[in-house]
C-alpha cells in the first residue's frame, strides 16, 4: 500500500477513528480538489469541508480528511457541522496547537459569523485550524459547540479580528465535551476590548460538565478587559461543573495590557464549581478569577492563589 492505505476507509481507520459497516471517507484538498469531484479518492478530493459534510450521513461515523495545505479553505457561509458522530481529521505535520496548516478561514469580505458550530453529538476533531477575519464594528465568533460528547484535539481556535466587545474564539453550550491539547485564542493580534477567549453559555444542556485538558489560552491585550475564560451569568443550574487540567493561561502584556483575571466567573448560582487540576499557570494576568468563590484548586485550602499565578525569576 506505500506509504499510506490507498483506501481513504482504511486510512481513517489507522489513526483509530471509529468505524461502522457503513462508514465512509471523504477528502479534502484546498488546491487540488474540485466539489464536483465524488472525494472518496486520493485522486479525486473535494476543494471545500461544506462539500465533505454534506456527503456526509449522520450517525454511521463517517469521517472526513482535511489535508494540509498553504491555501485555506475560505467558506462563504457558516459551516454547520450537525450531523451526529461524524468525524473531522486534519492531516498534514500535527503541529501542537496553534500554526495548523488545516485551516478554514472565513474572510473578512464575507462578514458572517460564526464561521463553524459543532451541532452534532459524538463527534471528533482533530488538527484543525480555525479563523475569523471579519472586521470590527459587530461582535464576531469563530466557533460554536452546542453539541454534546465531543472530542477536540489539537484544534486551535484562532481569536477573531474583530476586536468589539464580546467577539469570541470559542463559544460552548452544549455538554460534556472535552477539550485536549487546544489552542483558544492567540499570540499575533493584539486584543484592545472586553473580547472573550472562551465563552461558557448555557446552551441546550446549560454546558455541564466540560473538560480542558493541557490546553492554553493565549492574548495579546492591550487593556485589561480582555477575558481569556468568560462564564456567563445565563448558567443557572447549581449542579454546574467545568473542569480545567495542566492548562496554561499566557497574556502577552502591551502597554496597560495586564489582563485583570484569567477567569471572568459571571454564574450567579450558588456551589457551582470550577475546578482547577493539576498544574495550571497563568501569566501576564494581575488575579486568577472573579470572584474565586467557586474556584477549586490544590491551594484553596489555604485561600491562595499564588501557585497559578506566574512570575519571571531573575538569575544573580
Amino acid at each position: 500500500m506505500g506509504l499510506y492505505p490507498r483506501n481513504l476507509n482504511e486510512y481513517v481507520a489507522a489513526m483509530g477513528i471509529p468505524r461502522g459497516p457503513g462508514s465512509k471517507a471523504f477528502l479534502v484538498d484546498t488546491e487540488n480538489g474540485s466539489d464536483n469531484n465524488p472525494g472518496t479518492t486520493w485522486e479525486a478530493p473535494l476543494a471545500s469541508l461544506e462539500a465533505a459534510e454534506d456527503l456526509c450521513t449522520t450517525d454511521m461515523h463517517d469521517a472526513v480528511l482535511f489535508l494540509a495545505r498553504a491555501t485555506a479553505d475560505n467558506p462563504t457561509a457558516a459551516i454547520s457541522w450537525d450531523k451526529n458522530y461524524t468525524h473531522l481529521i486534519g492531516v498534514g505535520c500535527e503541529l501542537p496547537g496553534q500554526g495548523q496548516r488545516c485551516r478554514v478561514v472565513m474572510q473578512a469580505a464575507t462578514a458572517v459569523t460564526p464561521v463553524i458550530t459543532f451541532a452534532g453529538n459524538g463527534c471528533i476533531v482533530k488538527n484543525m485550524q480555525f479563523n475569523q477575519e471579519k472586521a470590527s464594528g459587530a461582535a464576531s465568533g469563530v466557533a460554536i459547540v452546542t453539541g454534546q460528547r465531543n472530542l477536540f484535539q489539537n484544534v486551535f481556535f484562532m481569536c477573531p479580528t474583530s476586536v468589539t466587545a464580546a467577539s469570541y474564539s470559542l463559544k460552548v453550550g452544549g455538554g460534556e465535551n472535552c477539550f485536549r491539547d487546544c489552542t483558544i485564542g492567540q499570540h499575533t493580534l493584539v486584543r484592545t476590548g472586553a473580547t472573550r477567549g472562551l465563552w461558557l453559555y448555557v446552551g441546550d444542556d446549560d454546558c455541564q460538565r466540560n473538560k480542558f485538558i493541557h490546553c492554553e489560552f493565549l492574548s495579546w491585550a492591550s487593556a485589561s478587559t480582555h477575558a481569556p475564560v468568560y462564564v456567563d451569568v445565563d448558567i443557572d443550574v447549581e449542579a454546574y461543573t467545568a473542569q480545567f487540567e495542566n492548562c496554561l493561561w499566557s497574556n502577552i502584556v502591551s502597554g496597560a495590557g495586564t489582563l485583570a483575571v484569567g477567569i471572568d466567573d459571571n454564574c450567579a448560582t450558588t456551589d457551582h464549581q470550577i475546578l482547577l487540576r493539576g498544574l495550571n499557570q497563568m501569566a501576564g494576568i494581575t488575579a486568577v478569577a472573579d470572584p474565586l468563590t467557586y474556584i477549586r484548586h490544590a491551594e484553596m485550602g489555604t485561600g491562595t492563589q499564588s501557585g497559578i499565578l506566574m512570575a519571571a525569576v531573575n538569575e544573580s
